[in-house]
């Protein structure tokens, strides 16, 4: 179990604590995490880059784009099917398990497209396929686990510099991952499919060898009853619903991440390596954001916050869609990374301070699937709108959407526009209790 020593937050901080680390659990966990982020974000730029290359051969760019749309559907879809079993899985059985079985898993995955790179068009293509589909089936567990296990890796009054962190990693490893994958695409995609299954075997050691406390399951409560009882506490909390559902909607219309080997292809002529860097460049900006937010998490004000980030993430996206010069590109997605970002802490934050710990892994499944629905979905809304209206004004809908987002929440989640510190998540969190109900097993 982690040690109860006492984490205080200076004033203001010029560079965030590592105090975090000392909990040997947490330090393996973050940096399994990380390998992990940095791996998943190598291989899409492998696959979206050969998925395009390849239709191109025979196709348009809009049946192309629509291919790479098609991809974002092919991993959804186990997603939306195993997500809530992965949420009652990671409240019964033992977490740490779950995340060394399911990255063995997705180590295996990237095995298949390393044979898959070797092959010719008409094979690669349903081979991408099929593990795309695969790697939807990991990640339908392994976020609820991950997201359930690490608040119980340290002490409650370190959760948000732990929340911190690991938003500072994931955007690191979101960073370094496309840049890393587009110079070893210079080698061919076999090097980024080798490189990604190292990482991911150095990931499943250091899960394995985390120290965590003893699982503890929830009794009483068996199948459906679990699943629906997840369901209920997430719509009876009103800031954790406001907040899922705000993500999904934004990310669903306004995400541009599928569409850029179009642009790195056809608009930008810029190749693989301009992929990396346009896939690099949000992180770059949300890695700033963390690194700030790492040293003073965000504790006032953060309803204005977090709608004031989705208009300033919309309006990069109408800089981006009419750009035609690589680092003005790169800009418009580094400042809406950034905003992203500054969403995101906010938003997980509510959710781990709004959950207790026994349903925290069917809120984090319920969380998931939202998420996977805007990032996955939202690749195939992107597909479909590049499709029929050409992929600068599939972006241009986007950054219309998020706007149109803001404005709507601000009248739809009150409670959740106008919260003005962590504390309001703790009363809205005895409310949702109130009402939560427990069927019998």
């Amino acid at each position: 179990m982690a040690s109860n020593r006492a984490y205080c937050p200076a004033r203001m901080r010029s560079v965030p604590s590592f105090s975090i680390f000392r909990h040997q659990g947490y330090r393996h966990y973050w940096i399994a995490r990380q390998l992990i982020s940095a791996e998943r974000q190598m291989v899409a730029i492998a696959i979206g880059w050969q998925i395009y290359d390849l239709s191109r051969l025979t196709r348009s760019i809009e049946e192309s784009a629509f291919m790479l749309g098609l991809v974002g559907l092919t991993q959804f879809v186990p997603v939306l099917l195993l997500s809530l079993p992965g949420g009652q899985a990671a409240d019964r059985f033992n977490r740490k398990k779950i995340l060394v079985y399911s990255n063995i898993v997705r180590f295996f995955v990237i095995l298949s497209l390393f044979g898959a790179s070797f092959m010719p068009a008409s094979i690669a293509i349903p081979a991408i396929f099929i593990a795309a589909f695969g790697n939807g089936a990991v990640s339908a567990f392994t976020p609820s686990a991950s997201n359930s296990l690490y608040p119980r890796l340290v002490p409650r009054d370190e959760l948000p510099l732990a929340i911190a962190w690991n938003s500072l990693g994931m955007q690191g490893a979101a960073m370094l991952g496309p840049a890393i994958g587009g110079f070893l695409f210079i080698g061919g995609a076999h090097v980024v499919y080798g490189a990604g299954a190292l990482f991911v075997a150095i990931a499943v050691v250091m899960f394995a060898t985390a120290q965590t406390p003893p699982h503890e399951p929830v009794h009483n409560v068996r199948g459906w009853s679990m699943i629906i009882e997840g369901l209920k506490y997430v719509y009876n909390n009103k800031l954790v619903f406001g907040s899922i559902t705000l993500d999904l909607v934004v990310v669903l219309f306004g995400s541009v991440t599928a569409l850029l080997p179009v642009f790195a292809r056809d608009i930008l002529m810029v190749g693989a390596e301009g992929l990396g860097l346009l896939r690099a460049s949000p992180a770059i900006g949300a890695a700033i954001v963390a690194f700030v937010l790492a040293a003073n998490p965000l504790s006032r004000r953060v309803g204005p916050w977090l709608l004031g980030s989705i208009v300033i993430y919309g309006l990069t996206m109408f800089g981006f869609a009419f750009s035609k010069i690589f680092w003005l590109s790169m800009t418009m997605l580094a400042i809406g990374g950034a905003a992203d970002m500054v969403s995101m802490f906010i938003r997980q934050s509510i959710i781990q301070h709004a959950t207790p710990d026994g349903m925290r892994g069917r809120v984090s499944s319920v969380s998931f699937i939202f998420i996977a629905a805007s990032n996955q979905l939202g690749e195939f809304e992107s597909g479909v709108a590049a499709r029929f209206l050409g992929p600068i004004n599939a972006v241009i809908l986007g950054g219309f959407v998020s706007l149109i987002c803001a404005a709507s929440w601000l009248k739809l989640f009150p409670t959740l526009s106008h919260a003005n510190g962590f504390e309001d998540v703790d009363a809205e969190k005895k409310a949702g209790d109130e009402t939560k109900s427990v069927a019998p097993g």
